[in-house]
Protein backbone atom coordinates (compact mmCIF):
# COMPACT_ATOMS: atom_id res chain seq x y z
CA UNK A 1 0.00 0.00 0.00
CA UNK A 2 1.06 3.84 -0.80
CA UNK A 3 1.98 5.68 1.98
CA UNK A 4 0.43 9.59 1.43
CA UNK A 5 1.55 12.60 3.68
CA UNK A 6 -1.74 13.68 4.82
CA UNK A 7 -0.19 17.05 5.47
CA UNK A 8 1.31 17.21 1.74
CA UNK A 9 -2.15 15.94 0.42
CA UNK A 10 -4.14 18.49 2.72
CA UNK A 11 -1.44 21.84 1.34
CA UNK A 12 -2.45 20.23 -2.00
CA UNK A 13 -6.29 20.06 -1.47
CA UNK A 14 -6.57 23.41 0.37
CA UNK A 15 -5.05 25.10 -2.46
CA UNK A 16 -7.18 23.60 -5.28
CA UNK A 17 -9.87 24.18 -3.24
CA UNK A 18 -10.44 27.94 -4.18
CA UNK A 19 -11.17 29.06 -7.79
CA UNK A 20 -9.28 31.59 -8.18
CA UNK A 21 -6.15 29.13 -7.59
CA UNK A 22 -7.44 26.54 -9.77
CA UNK A 23 -7.66 29.97 -12.80
CA UNK A 24 -3.79 30.42 -11.98
CA UNK A 25 -3.05 27.12 -12.64
CA UNK A 26 -4.73 26.23 -15.58
CA UNK A 27 -3.23 29.52 -17.39
CA UNK A 28 -0.10 27.93 -16.17
CA UNK A 29 -0.90 24.99 -17.71
CA UNK A 30 -1.48 26.56 -20.76
CA UNK A 31 2.05 28.92 -20.45
CA UNK A 32 4.61 28.13 -18.62
CA UNK A 33 7.05 30.78 -17.24
CA UNK A 34 4.24 33.66 -17.00
CA UNK A 35 5.45 36.85 -14.53
CA UNK A 36 3.07 37.46 -11.55
CA UNK A 37 1.82 40.76 -13.76
CA UNK A 38 1.02 38.76 -16.60
CA UNK A 39 -0.83 35.88 -14.43
CA UNK A 40 -3.10 38.63 -12.83
CA UNK A 41 -3.47 40.58 -15.66
CA UNK A 42 -7.35 39.21 -16.43
CA UNK A 43 -8.10 38.92 -12.82
CA UNK A 44 -10.69 41.43 -11.19
CA UNK A 45 -8.64 41.32 -8.08
CA UNK A 46 -5.04 43.47 -6.92
CA UNK A 47 -1.70 42.36 -6.97
CA UNK A 48 -1.31 41.63 -3.47
CA UNK A 49 -4.42 39.46 -3.31
CA UNK A 50 -2.99 37.10 -6.37
CA UNK A 51 0.02 37.36 -4.42
CA UNK A 52 -1.49 35.59 -1.60
CA UNK A 53 -2.77 32.64 -3.81
CA UNK A 54 0.09 32.37 -5.12
CA UNK A 55 2.35 32.04 -1.80
CA UNK A 56 -0.93 29.26 -1.06
CA UNK A 57 0.31 27.76 -4.44
CA UNK A 58 3.95 27.55 -3.80
CA UNK A 59 3.20 26.45 0.08
CA UNK A 60 1.49 23.21 -1.76
CA UNK A 61 4.37 22.57 -3.58
CA UNK A 62 2.49 23.31 -6.75
CA UNK A 63 4.17 26.31 -8.53
CA UNK A 64 7.67 27.36 -7.75
CA UNK A 65 8.65 30.83 -8.54
CA UNK A 66 11.54 31.87 -10.10
CA UNK A 67 13.03 35.88 -10.00
CA UNK A 68 15.06 36.99 -12.40
CA UNK A 69 16.11 40.61 -12.41
CA UNK A 70 12.67 42.39 -10.84
CA UNK A 71 10.60 39.89 -12.57
CA UNK A 72 9.02 37.09 -10.76
CA UNK A 73 7.72 34.46 -12.95
CA UNK A 74 5.85 30.92 -12.08
CA UNK A 75 6.17 27.93 -12.82
CA UNK A 76 3.87 24.97 -12.82
CA UNK A 77 5.25 21.52 -10.56
CA UNK A 78 3.04 18.10 -11.02
CA UNK A 79 4.59 16.29 -7.59
CA UNK A 80 1.60 17.55 -5.36
CA UNK A 81 -0.89 16.75 -7.66
CA UNK A 82 0.17 13.93 -8.65
CA UNK A 83 0.14 12.39 -5.18
CA UNK A 84 -3.51 14.23 -5.28
CA UNK A 85 -4.58 12.27 -8.23
CA UNK A 86 -3.42 8.86 -6.59
CA UNK A 87 -4.90 8.97 -3.49
CA UNK A 88 -8.08 9.80 -5.82
CA UNK A 89 -7.51 6.88 -8.01
CA UNK A 90 -7.62 4.70 -5.46
CA UNK A 91 -10.89 5.50 -4.14
CA UNK A 92 -12.04 5.71 -7.69
CA UNK A 93 -10.85 2.35 -8.47
CA UNK A 94 -12.50 0.93 -5.18
CA UNK A 95 -15.84 2.71 -6.25
CA UNK A 96 -15.50 1.10 -9.93
CA UNK A 97 -15.08 -2.24 -8.49
CA UNK A 98 -17.93 -1.98 -5.89
CA UNK A 99 -20.12 -1.18 -8.80
CA UNK A 100 -19.65 -4.10 -10.74
CA UNK A 101 -20.23 -6.40 -7.88
CA UNK A 102 -23.62 -4.26 -7.62
CA UNK A 103 -24.38 -4.87 -11.55
CA UNK A 104 -23.03 -8.53 -11.20
CA UNK A 105 -25.64 -9.24 -8.05
CA UNK A 106 -28.24 -7.34 -9.94
CA UNK A 107 -27.52 -8.76 -13.40
CA UNK A 108 -27.96 -12.53 -11.43
CA UNK A 109 -30.97 -12.16 -9.33
CA UNK A 110 -34.45 -12.84 -11.30
CA UNK A 111 -36.70 -9.98 -10.12
CA UNK A 112 -40.29 -10.29 -10.46
CA UNK A 113 -42.33 -7.39 -11.57
CA UNK A 114 -44.81 -7.84 -8.68
CA UNK A 115 -44.65 -6.96 -5.55
CA UNK A 116 -44.24 -10.24 -3.29
CA UNK A 117 -47.61 -10.34 -0.83
CA UNK A 118 -47.45 -10.37 2.81
CA UNK A 119 -47.63 -13.41 4.38
CA UNK A 120 -50.64 -12.96 6.46
CA UNK A 121 -51.94 -11.10 3.39
CA UNK A 122 -55.77 -11.84 5.16
CA UNK A 123 -55.46 -10.80 8.29
CA UNK A 124 -55.64 -6.99 9.26
CA UNK A 125 -53.62 -5.27 11.94
CA UNK A 126 -55.64 -2.66 14.16
CA UNK A 127 -53.86 0.05 16.56
CA UNK A 128 -54.09 -0.63 20.02
CA UNK A 129 -56.31 0.89 21.68
CA UNK A 130 -54.30 3.01 23.69
CA UNK A 131 -52.45 4.33 20.88
CA UNK A 132 -56.17 5.50 18.97
CA UNK A 133 -56.82 7.16 22.20
CA UNK A 134 -54.35 9.22 22.79
CA UNK A 135 -53.81 10.53 18.96
CA UNK A 136 -57.27 11.94 19.34
CA UNK A 137 -56.60 13.81 22.68
CA UNK A 138 -53.23 15.40 21.51
CA UNK A 139 -52.83 18.94 21.54
CA UNK A 140 -51.00 20.54 18.35
CA UNK A 141 -47.93 22.64 19.44
CA UNK A 142 -47.81 26.11 17.86
CA UNK A 143 -45.20 27.85 15.75
CA UNK A 144 -42.07 29.21 17.73
CA UNK A 145 -43.04 32.69 18.68
CA UNK A 146 -46.92 32.18 18.57
CA UNK A 147 -49.11 32.07 21.33
CA UNK A 148 -51.94 28.89 20.99
CA UNK A 149 -55.22 31.22 20.74
CA UNK A 150 -58.48 28.45 22.29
Amino acid sequence: MVKYLDETLDRTFAALSDPTRRALLARLGKKDGLSVSELAAPFPISLPAIMKHLDVLDDAGLIVREKTGRTVSCRLTAQPMEQAMNWLNRYAQFWSESFDHLAAFVEDKPWSTQSPAPPNAQTKVQASHSRAGSARGRKRSSPPGRKHRS
